[in-house]
């Protein structure tokens, strides 16, 4: 299922969003993963040194496309983007780079995650999955239940802006914080049985996309392409099931993903039948 789907449905859609060919798509896609690896504590010094390298790649990449754009403008972001910076100084090269970058790994693994790792937690509790299958109207309110049980992103930094006590402990300006995301949203104080997936739970927002001048630019999107992916798979399949109870997980912290999905699908007759 990631190969098929969770993997390459993001992708398509930042790719398409940004302006980048169809053709470059697989190479785009390599950049992205190498390059997110910098997030990740367990990277080793050579796929360090393959995150620089991707950096570089992408740079060149983005001045290329950039150049070709102002040219000759389309209907996507860098046509946008180069437009601005033609106003003035409102955009330099380096920010537009720096921003397509962003875009590119913040539009691309997370939404990946949330796929995934939504798929497993509904093939893992089937009766929530009929559930969704009996009240399709459902998908909205289950996408936030599946960012909350198993998020995306589970952690994140930020820099202590004056001093204070939190939870008994002194802080300083400049300290920084490691904020426990995945944590925050199975807090007990917050959610009623937290460890449950509960595709109907109508208590607090989760925290998978951020609070405040952090949220998540992306989410709209995000949601979207998460509702197009599950209702996909349920108006096709009448049955997906896992074929190994314990899929391998990325060697990641921050970005929580799966390697693989292995999963079972019987599509119903009349998909079968239109395929064939």
């Amino acid at each position: 299922l990631m190969q098929a789907i969770a993997d390459p449905l993001p992708v398509i859609v930042i790719a398409e969003l940004i302006g980048v060919p169809p053709k470059d798509r697989a190479q785009f896609k390599t950049w992205s993963d190498q390059r997110a690896r910098i997030l990740e504590p367990t990277i080793t010094p050579r796929e360090r040194e393959i995150a620089a390298e991707a950096g570089r790649a992408l740079e060149a990449y983005y001045l290329g496309i950039i150049n070709e754009r102002r040219a000759d403008p389309r209907d996507d972001l860098i046509s946008a983007l180069a437009a601005v910076e033609e106003e003035g100084d409102k955009l330099t090269e380096e920010d537009m780079v720096m921003l397509l970058r962003l875009l590119l790994i913040a539009g691309n693994e997370t939404t990946t995650n949330l796929i995934g790792n939504g798929m497993l937690a509904l093939m893992r509790h089937p009766d929530q999955l009929q559930l969704l299958r009996r009240q399709p109207e459902l998908i909205p309110s289950a996408i936030e239940e599946l960012l909350r049980y198993d998020s995306p992103v589970q952690t994140d930094v930020r820099t202590v802006m004056e001093d204070m006590e939190l939870g008994g402990k002194q802080l300083r300006k400049g300290d920084g914080m490691l904020l426990l995301l995945g944590s925050a949203n199975r807090d007990p104080e917050v959610y009623s049985d937290p460890d449950r997936l509960d595709l109907t739970r109508n208590e607090a927002s989760h925290i998978a996309f951020g609070r405040g001048i952090h949220y998540c630019l992306g989410t709209p999107l995000a949601r979207l392409e998460g509702r197009v992916a599950f209702e996909m798979l349920l108006e096709r399949f009448e049955d997906i099931h896992l074929l190994t109870d314990h899929p391998p997980f990325k060697d990641h912290v921050v970005l929580r993903g799966l390697e693989a999905l292995p999963t079972g699908a019987r599509p119903f007759r009349h998909v079968a039948q239109a395929a064939s």
